[in-house]
């Protein structure tokens, strides 16, 4: 397959921007109305998300078909989109059309053939998946136990699925709220498996979310939600696994942390061992320190220390700067395993100053939830959430 005449024509078609996505969902909604449904009533944010993915998805076929649990993982997430084999091709044929549209005399019949292959590739791994895992629940309905506003941001939520949800400490999932309806966001549970079955989620408002303000403001005890199914791998393993942990969070990004902890804490109640522990919390105020009397007291365990980093306050008597750059800084890092989560740009920023501080890339785990794979880069494990792709492809 030639995936350089992929990636070349799809970078072209991009310069359009949003003129070319306008063309794709005409083409897929006159084609095919009866899909509408499964999309969210305001388009804005969700169009040009959904088409620049299923591009670059494409485009990159071949990485992907070798390591193929990212599209997999799409295709058992579509399924709460009540996505079934017969509408991939509907898909399929809008991009097609998009393509030849925007491309011109570009559009050889030997690029159509390439660019059909490819998506027929992709559609079948995900067709297959979904397949796989049609035993299983395709959402989870779960009801707001509680809410508890922690500062101006960041409000913990309790969630009670109505039935057994099995998840692993640090994994997320996505969630759909009854005011934004197929609008799914993922978060993280907050805390490894209770017996009530229940897990908190940190909801931190992001500028021009079209969910977290409502989420976080807006929801009550009684609402009913969706989750879909578990998923991550950077951050699940055995606790034993590792001698020297160290855990560096964004704002939210706590959240997994949190629950890692939580494991270790109840791992070592019947192994006896527990990795050294050291986490950064890094927030833009003192205020967002959301969590900070419990994580200060958990310092009482040996085996646990924990730094709070503010990056945007002059009065904060404590460490400040970039929390990555700090965790970074003057340590020796040697054996140790770096989990990260936060924003995009928080990870991004904290894997290149491990990196360069001499940190093993193998050392450093994060997760990219369906960020669709750049031209030419290795496919995604799999986004702590940071907008996974949320929609049917």
């Amino acid at each position: 397959m030639n995936t350089d005449a992929l990636q070349a024509s799809w970078r072209y078609v991009e310069r359009a921007g949003d003129e070319a996505t306008q063309y794709f969902y005409a083409h897929l909604f006159l084609a095919h109305p009866e899909v509408r449904d499964m999309f969210p009533t305001r388009m804005t944010a969700q169009r040009a998300k959904f088409f620049a993915a299923l591009g670059r998805i494409v485009s990159n076929v071949e990485t992907l078909a070798a390591d193929s649990e990212f599209v997999a993982q799409l295709g058992r997430d579509h399924r709460r989109f009540g996505a079934v084999a017969a509408h991939y091709p509907a898909a399929g044929a809008s991009l097609l059309a998009t393509l030849a549209h925007f491309l011109g005399p570009r559009w050889t019949a030997e690029l159509a053939q390439t660019w059909t292959d490819a998506y027929q590739a992709v559609a079948g791994i995900m067709v297959e998946a979904a397949d796989r895992a049609a035993n299983t629940p395709a959402w989870w309905d779960a009801e707001i136990v509680s809410t508890e506003r922690r500062s101006i941001d960041v409000t913990v939520i309790t969630v009670r699925p109505l039935h057994e949800y099995p998840y692993e400490a640090g994994q997320s999932l996505a969630v759909e709220i009854p005011q934004r309806p197929r609008l799914w966001r993922y978060f993280t549970p907050a805390n490894a498996q209770r017996a009530d079955g229940t897990f908190d989620l940190h909801v931190q408002v992001v500028d021009g979310g079209e969910v977290s303000a409502t989420f976080a403001r807006t929801i009550r005890p009684g609402d009913q939600v969706r989750l879909g199914a578990p998923v991550g791998t950077a951050f699940v393993f055995p606790p034993q696994a590792v001698d020297n942990l160290l855990l560096i969070a964004g704002g939210s990004g706590l959240a997994p942390m949190r629950a890692i902890i939580e494991r270790i804490e109840q791992e070592s109640r019947h192994t006896g061992y527990t990795p050294r522990v050291q986490l950064f919390h890094g927030v833009r105020t003192t205020w967002d320190l959301y969590d900070h009397e419990a994580l200060t007291a958990l310092t009482e365990n040996p085996w646990f220390t924990y730094t709070p980093v503010v990056s945007e306050d002059p009065g904060f008597h404590g460490v400040q700067g970039m929390v990555g750059a700090v965790a970074a800084r003057g340590r020796d890092l040697t054996g140790c395993t770096a989990l990260v989560c936060g924003s995009p740009a928080m990870v991004a920023a904290t894997v290149a100053a491990l990196s360069a501080a001499g940190m093993p890339r193998h050392a450093i785990r994060y997760e990219t939830f369906g960020q669709a794979p750049a031209a030419g880069s290795a496919a995604p494990a799999a986004d702590r959430g940071f907008d996974k792709v949320d929609q049917w492809m």
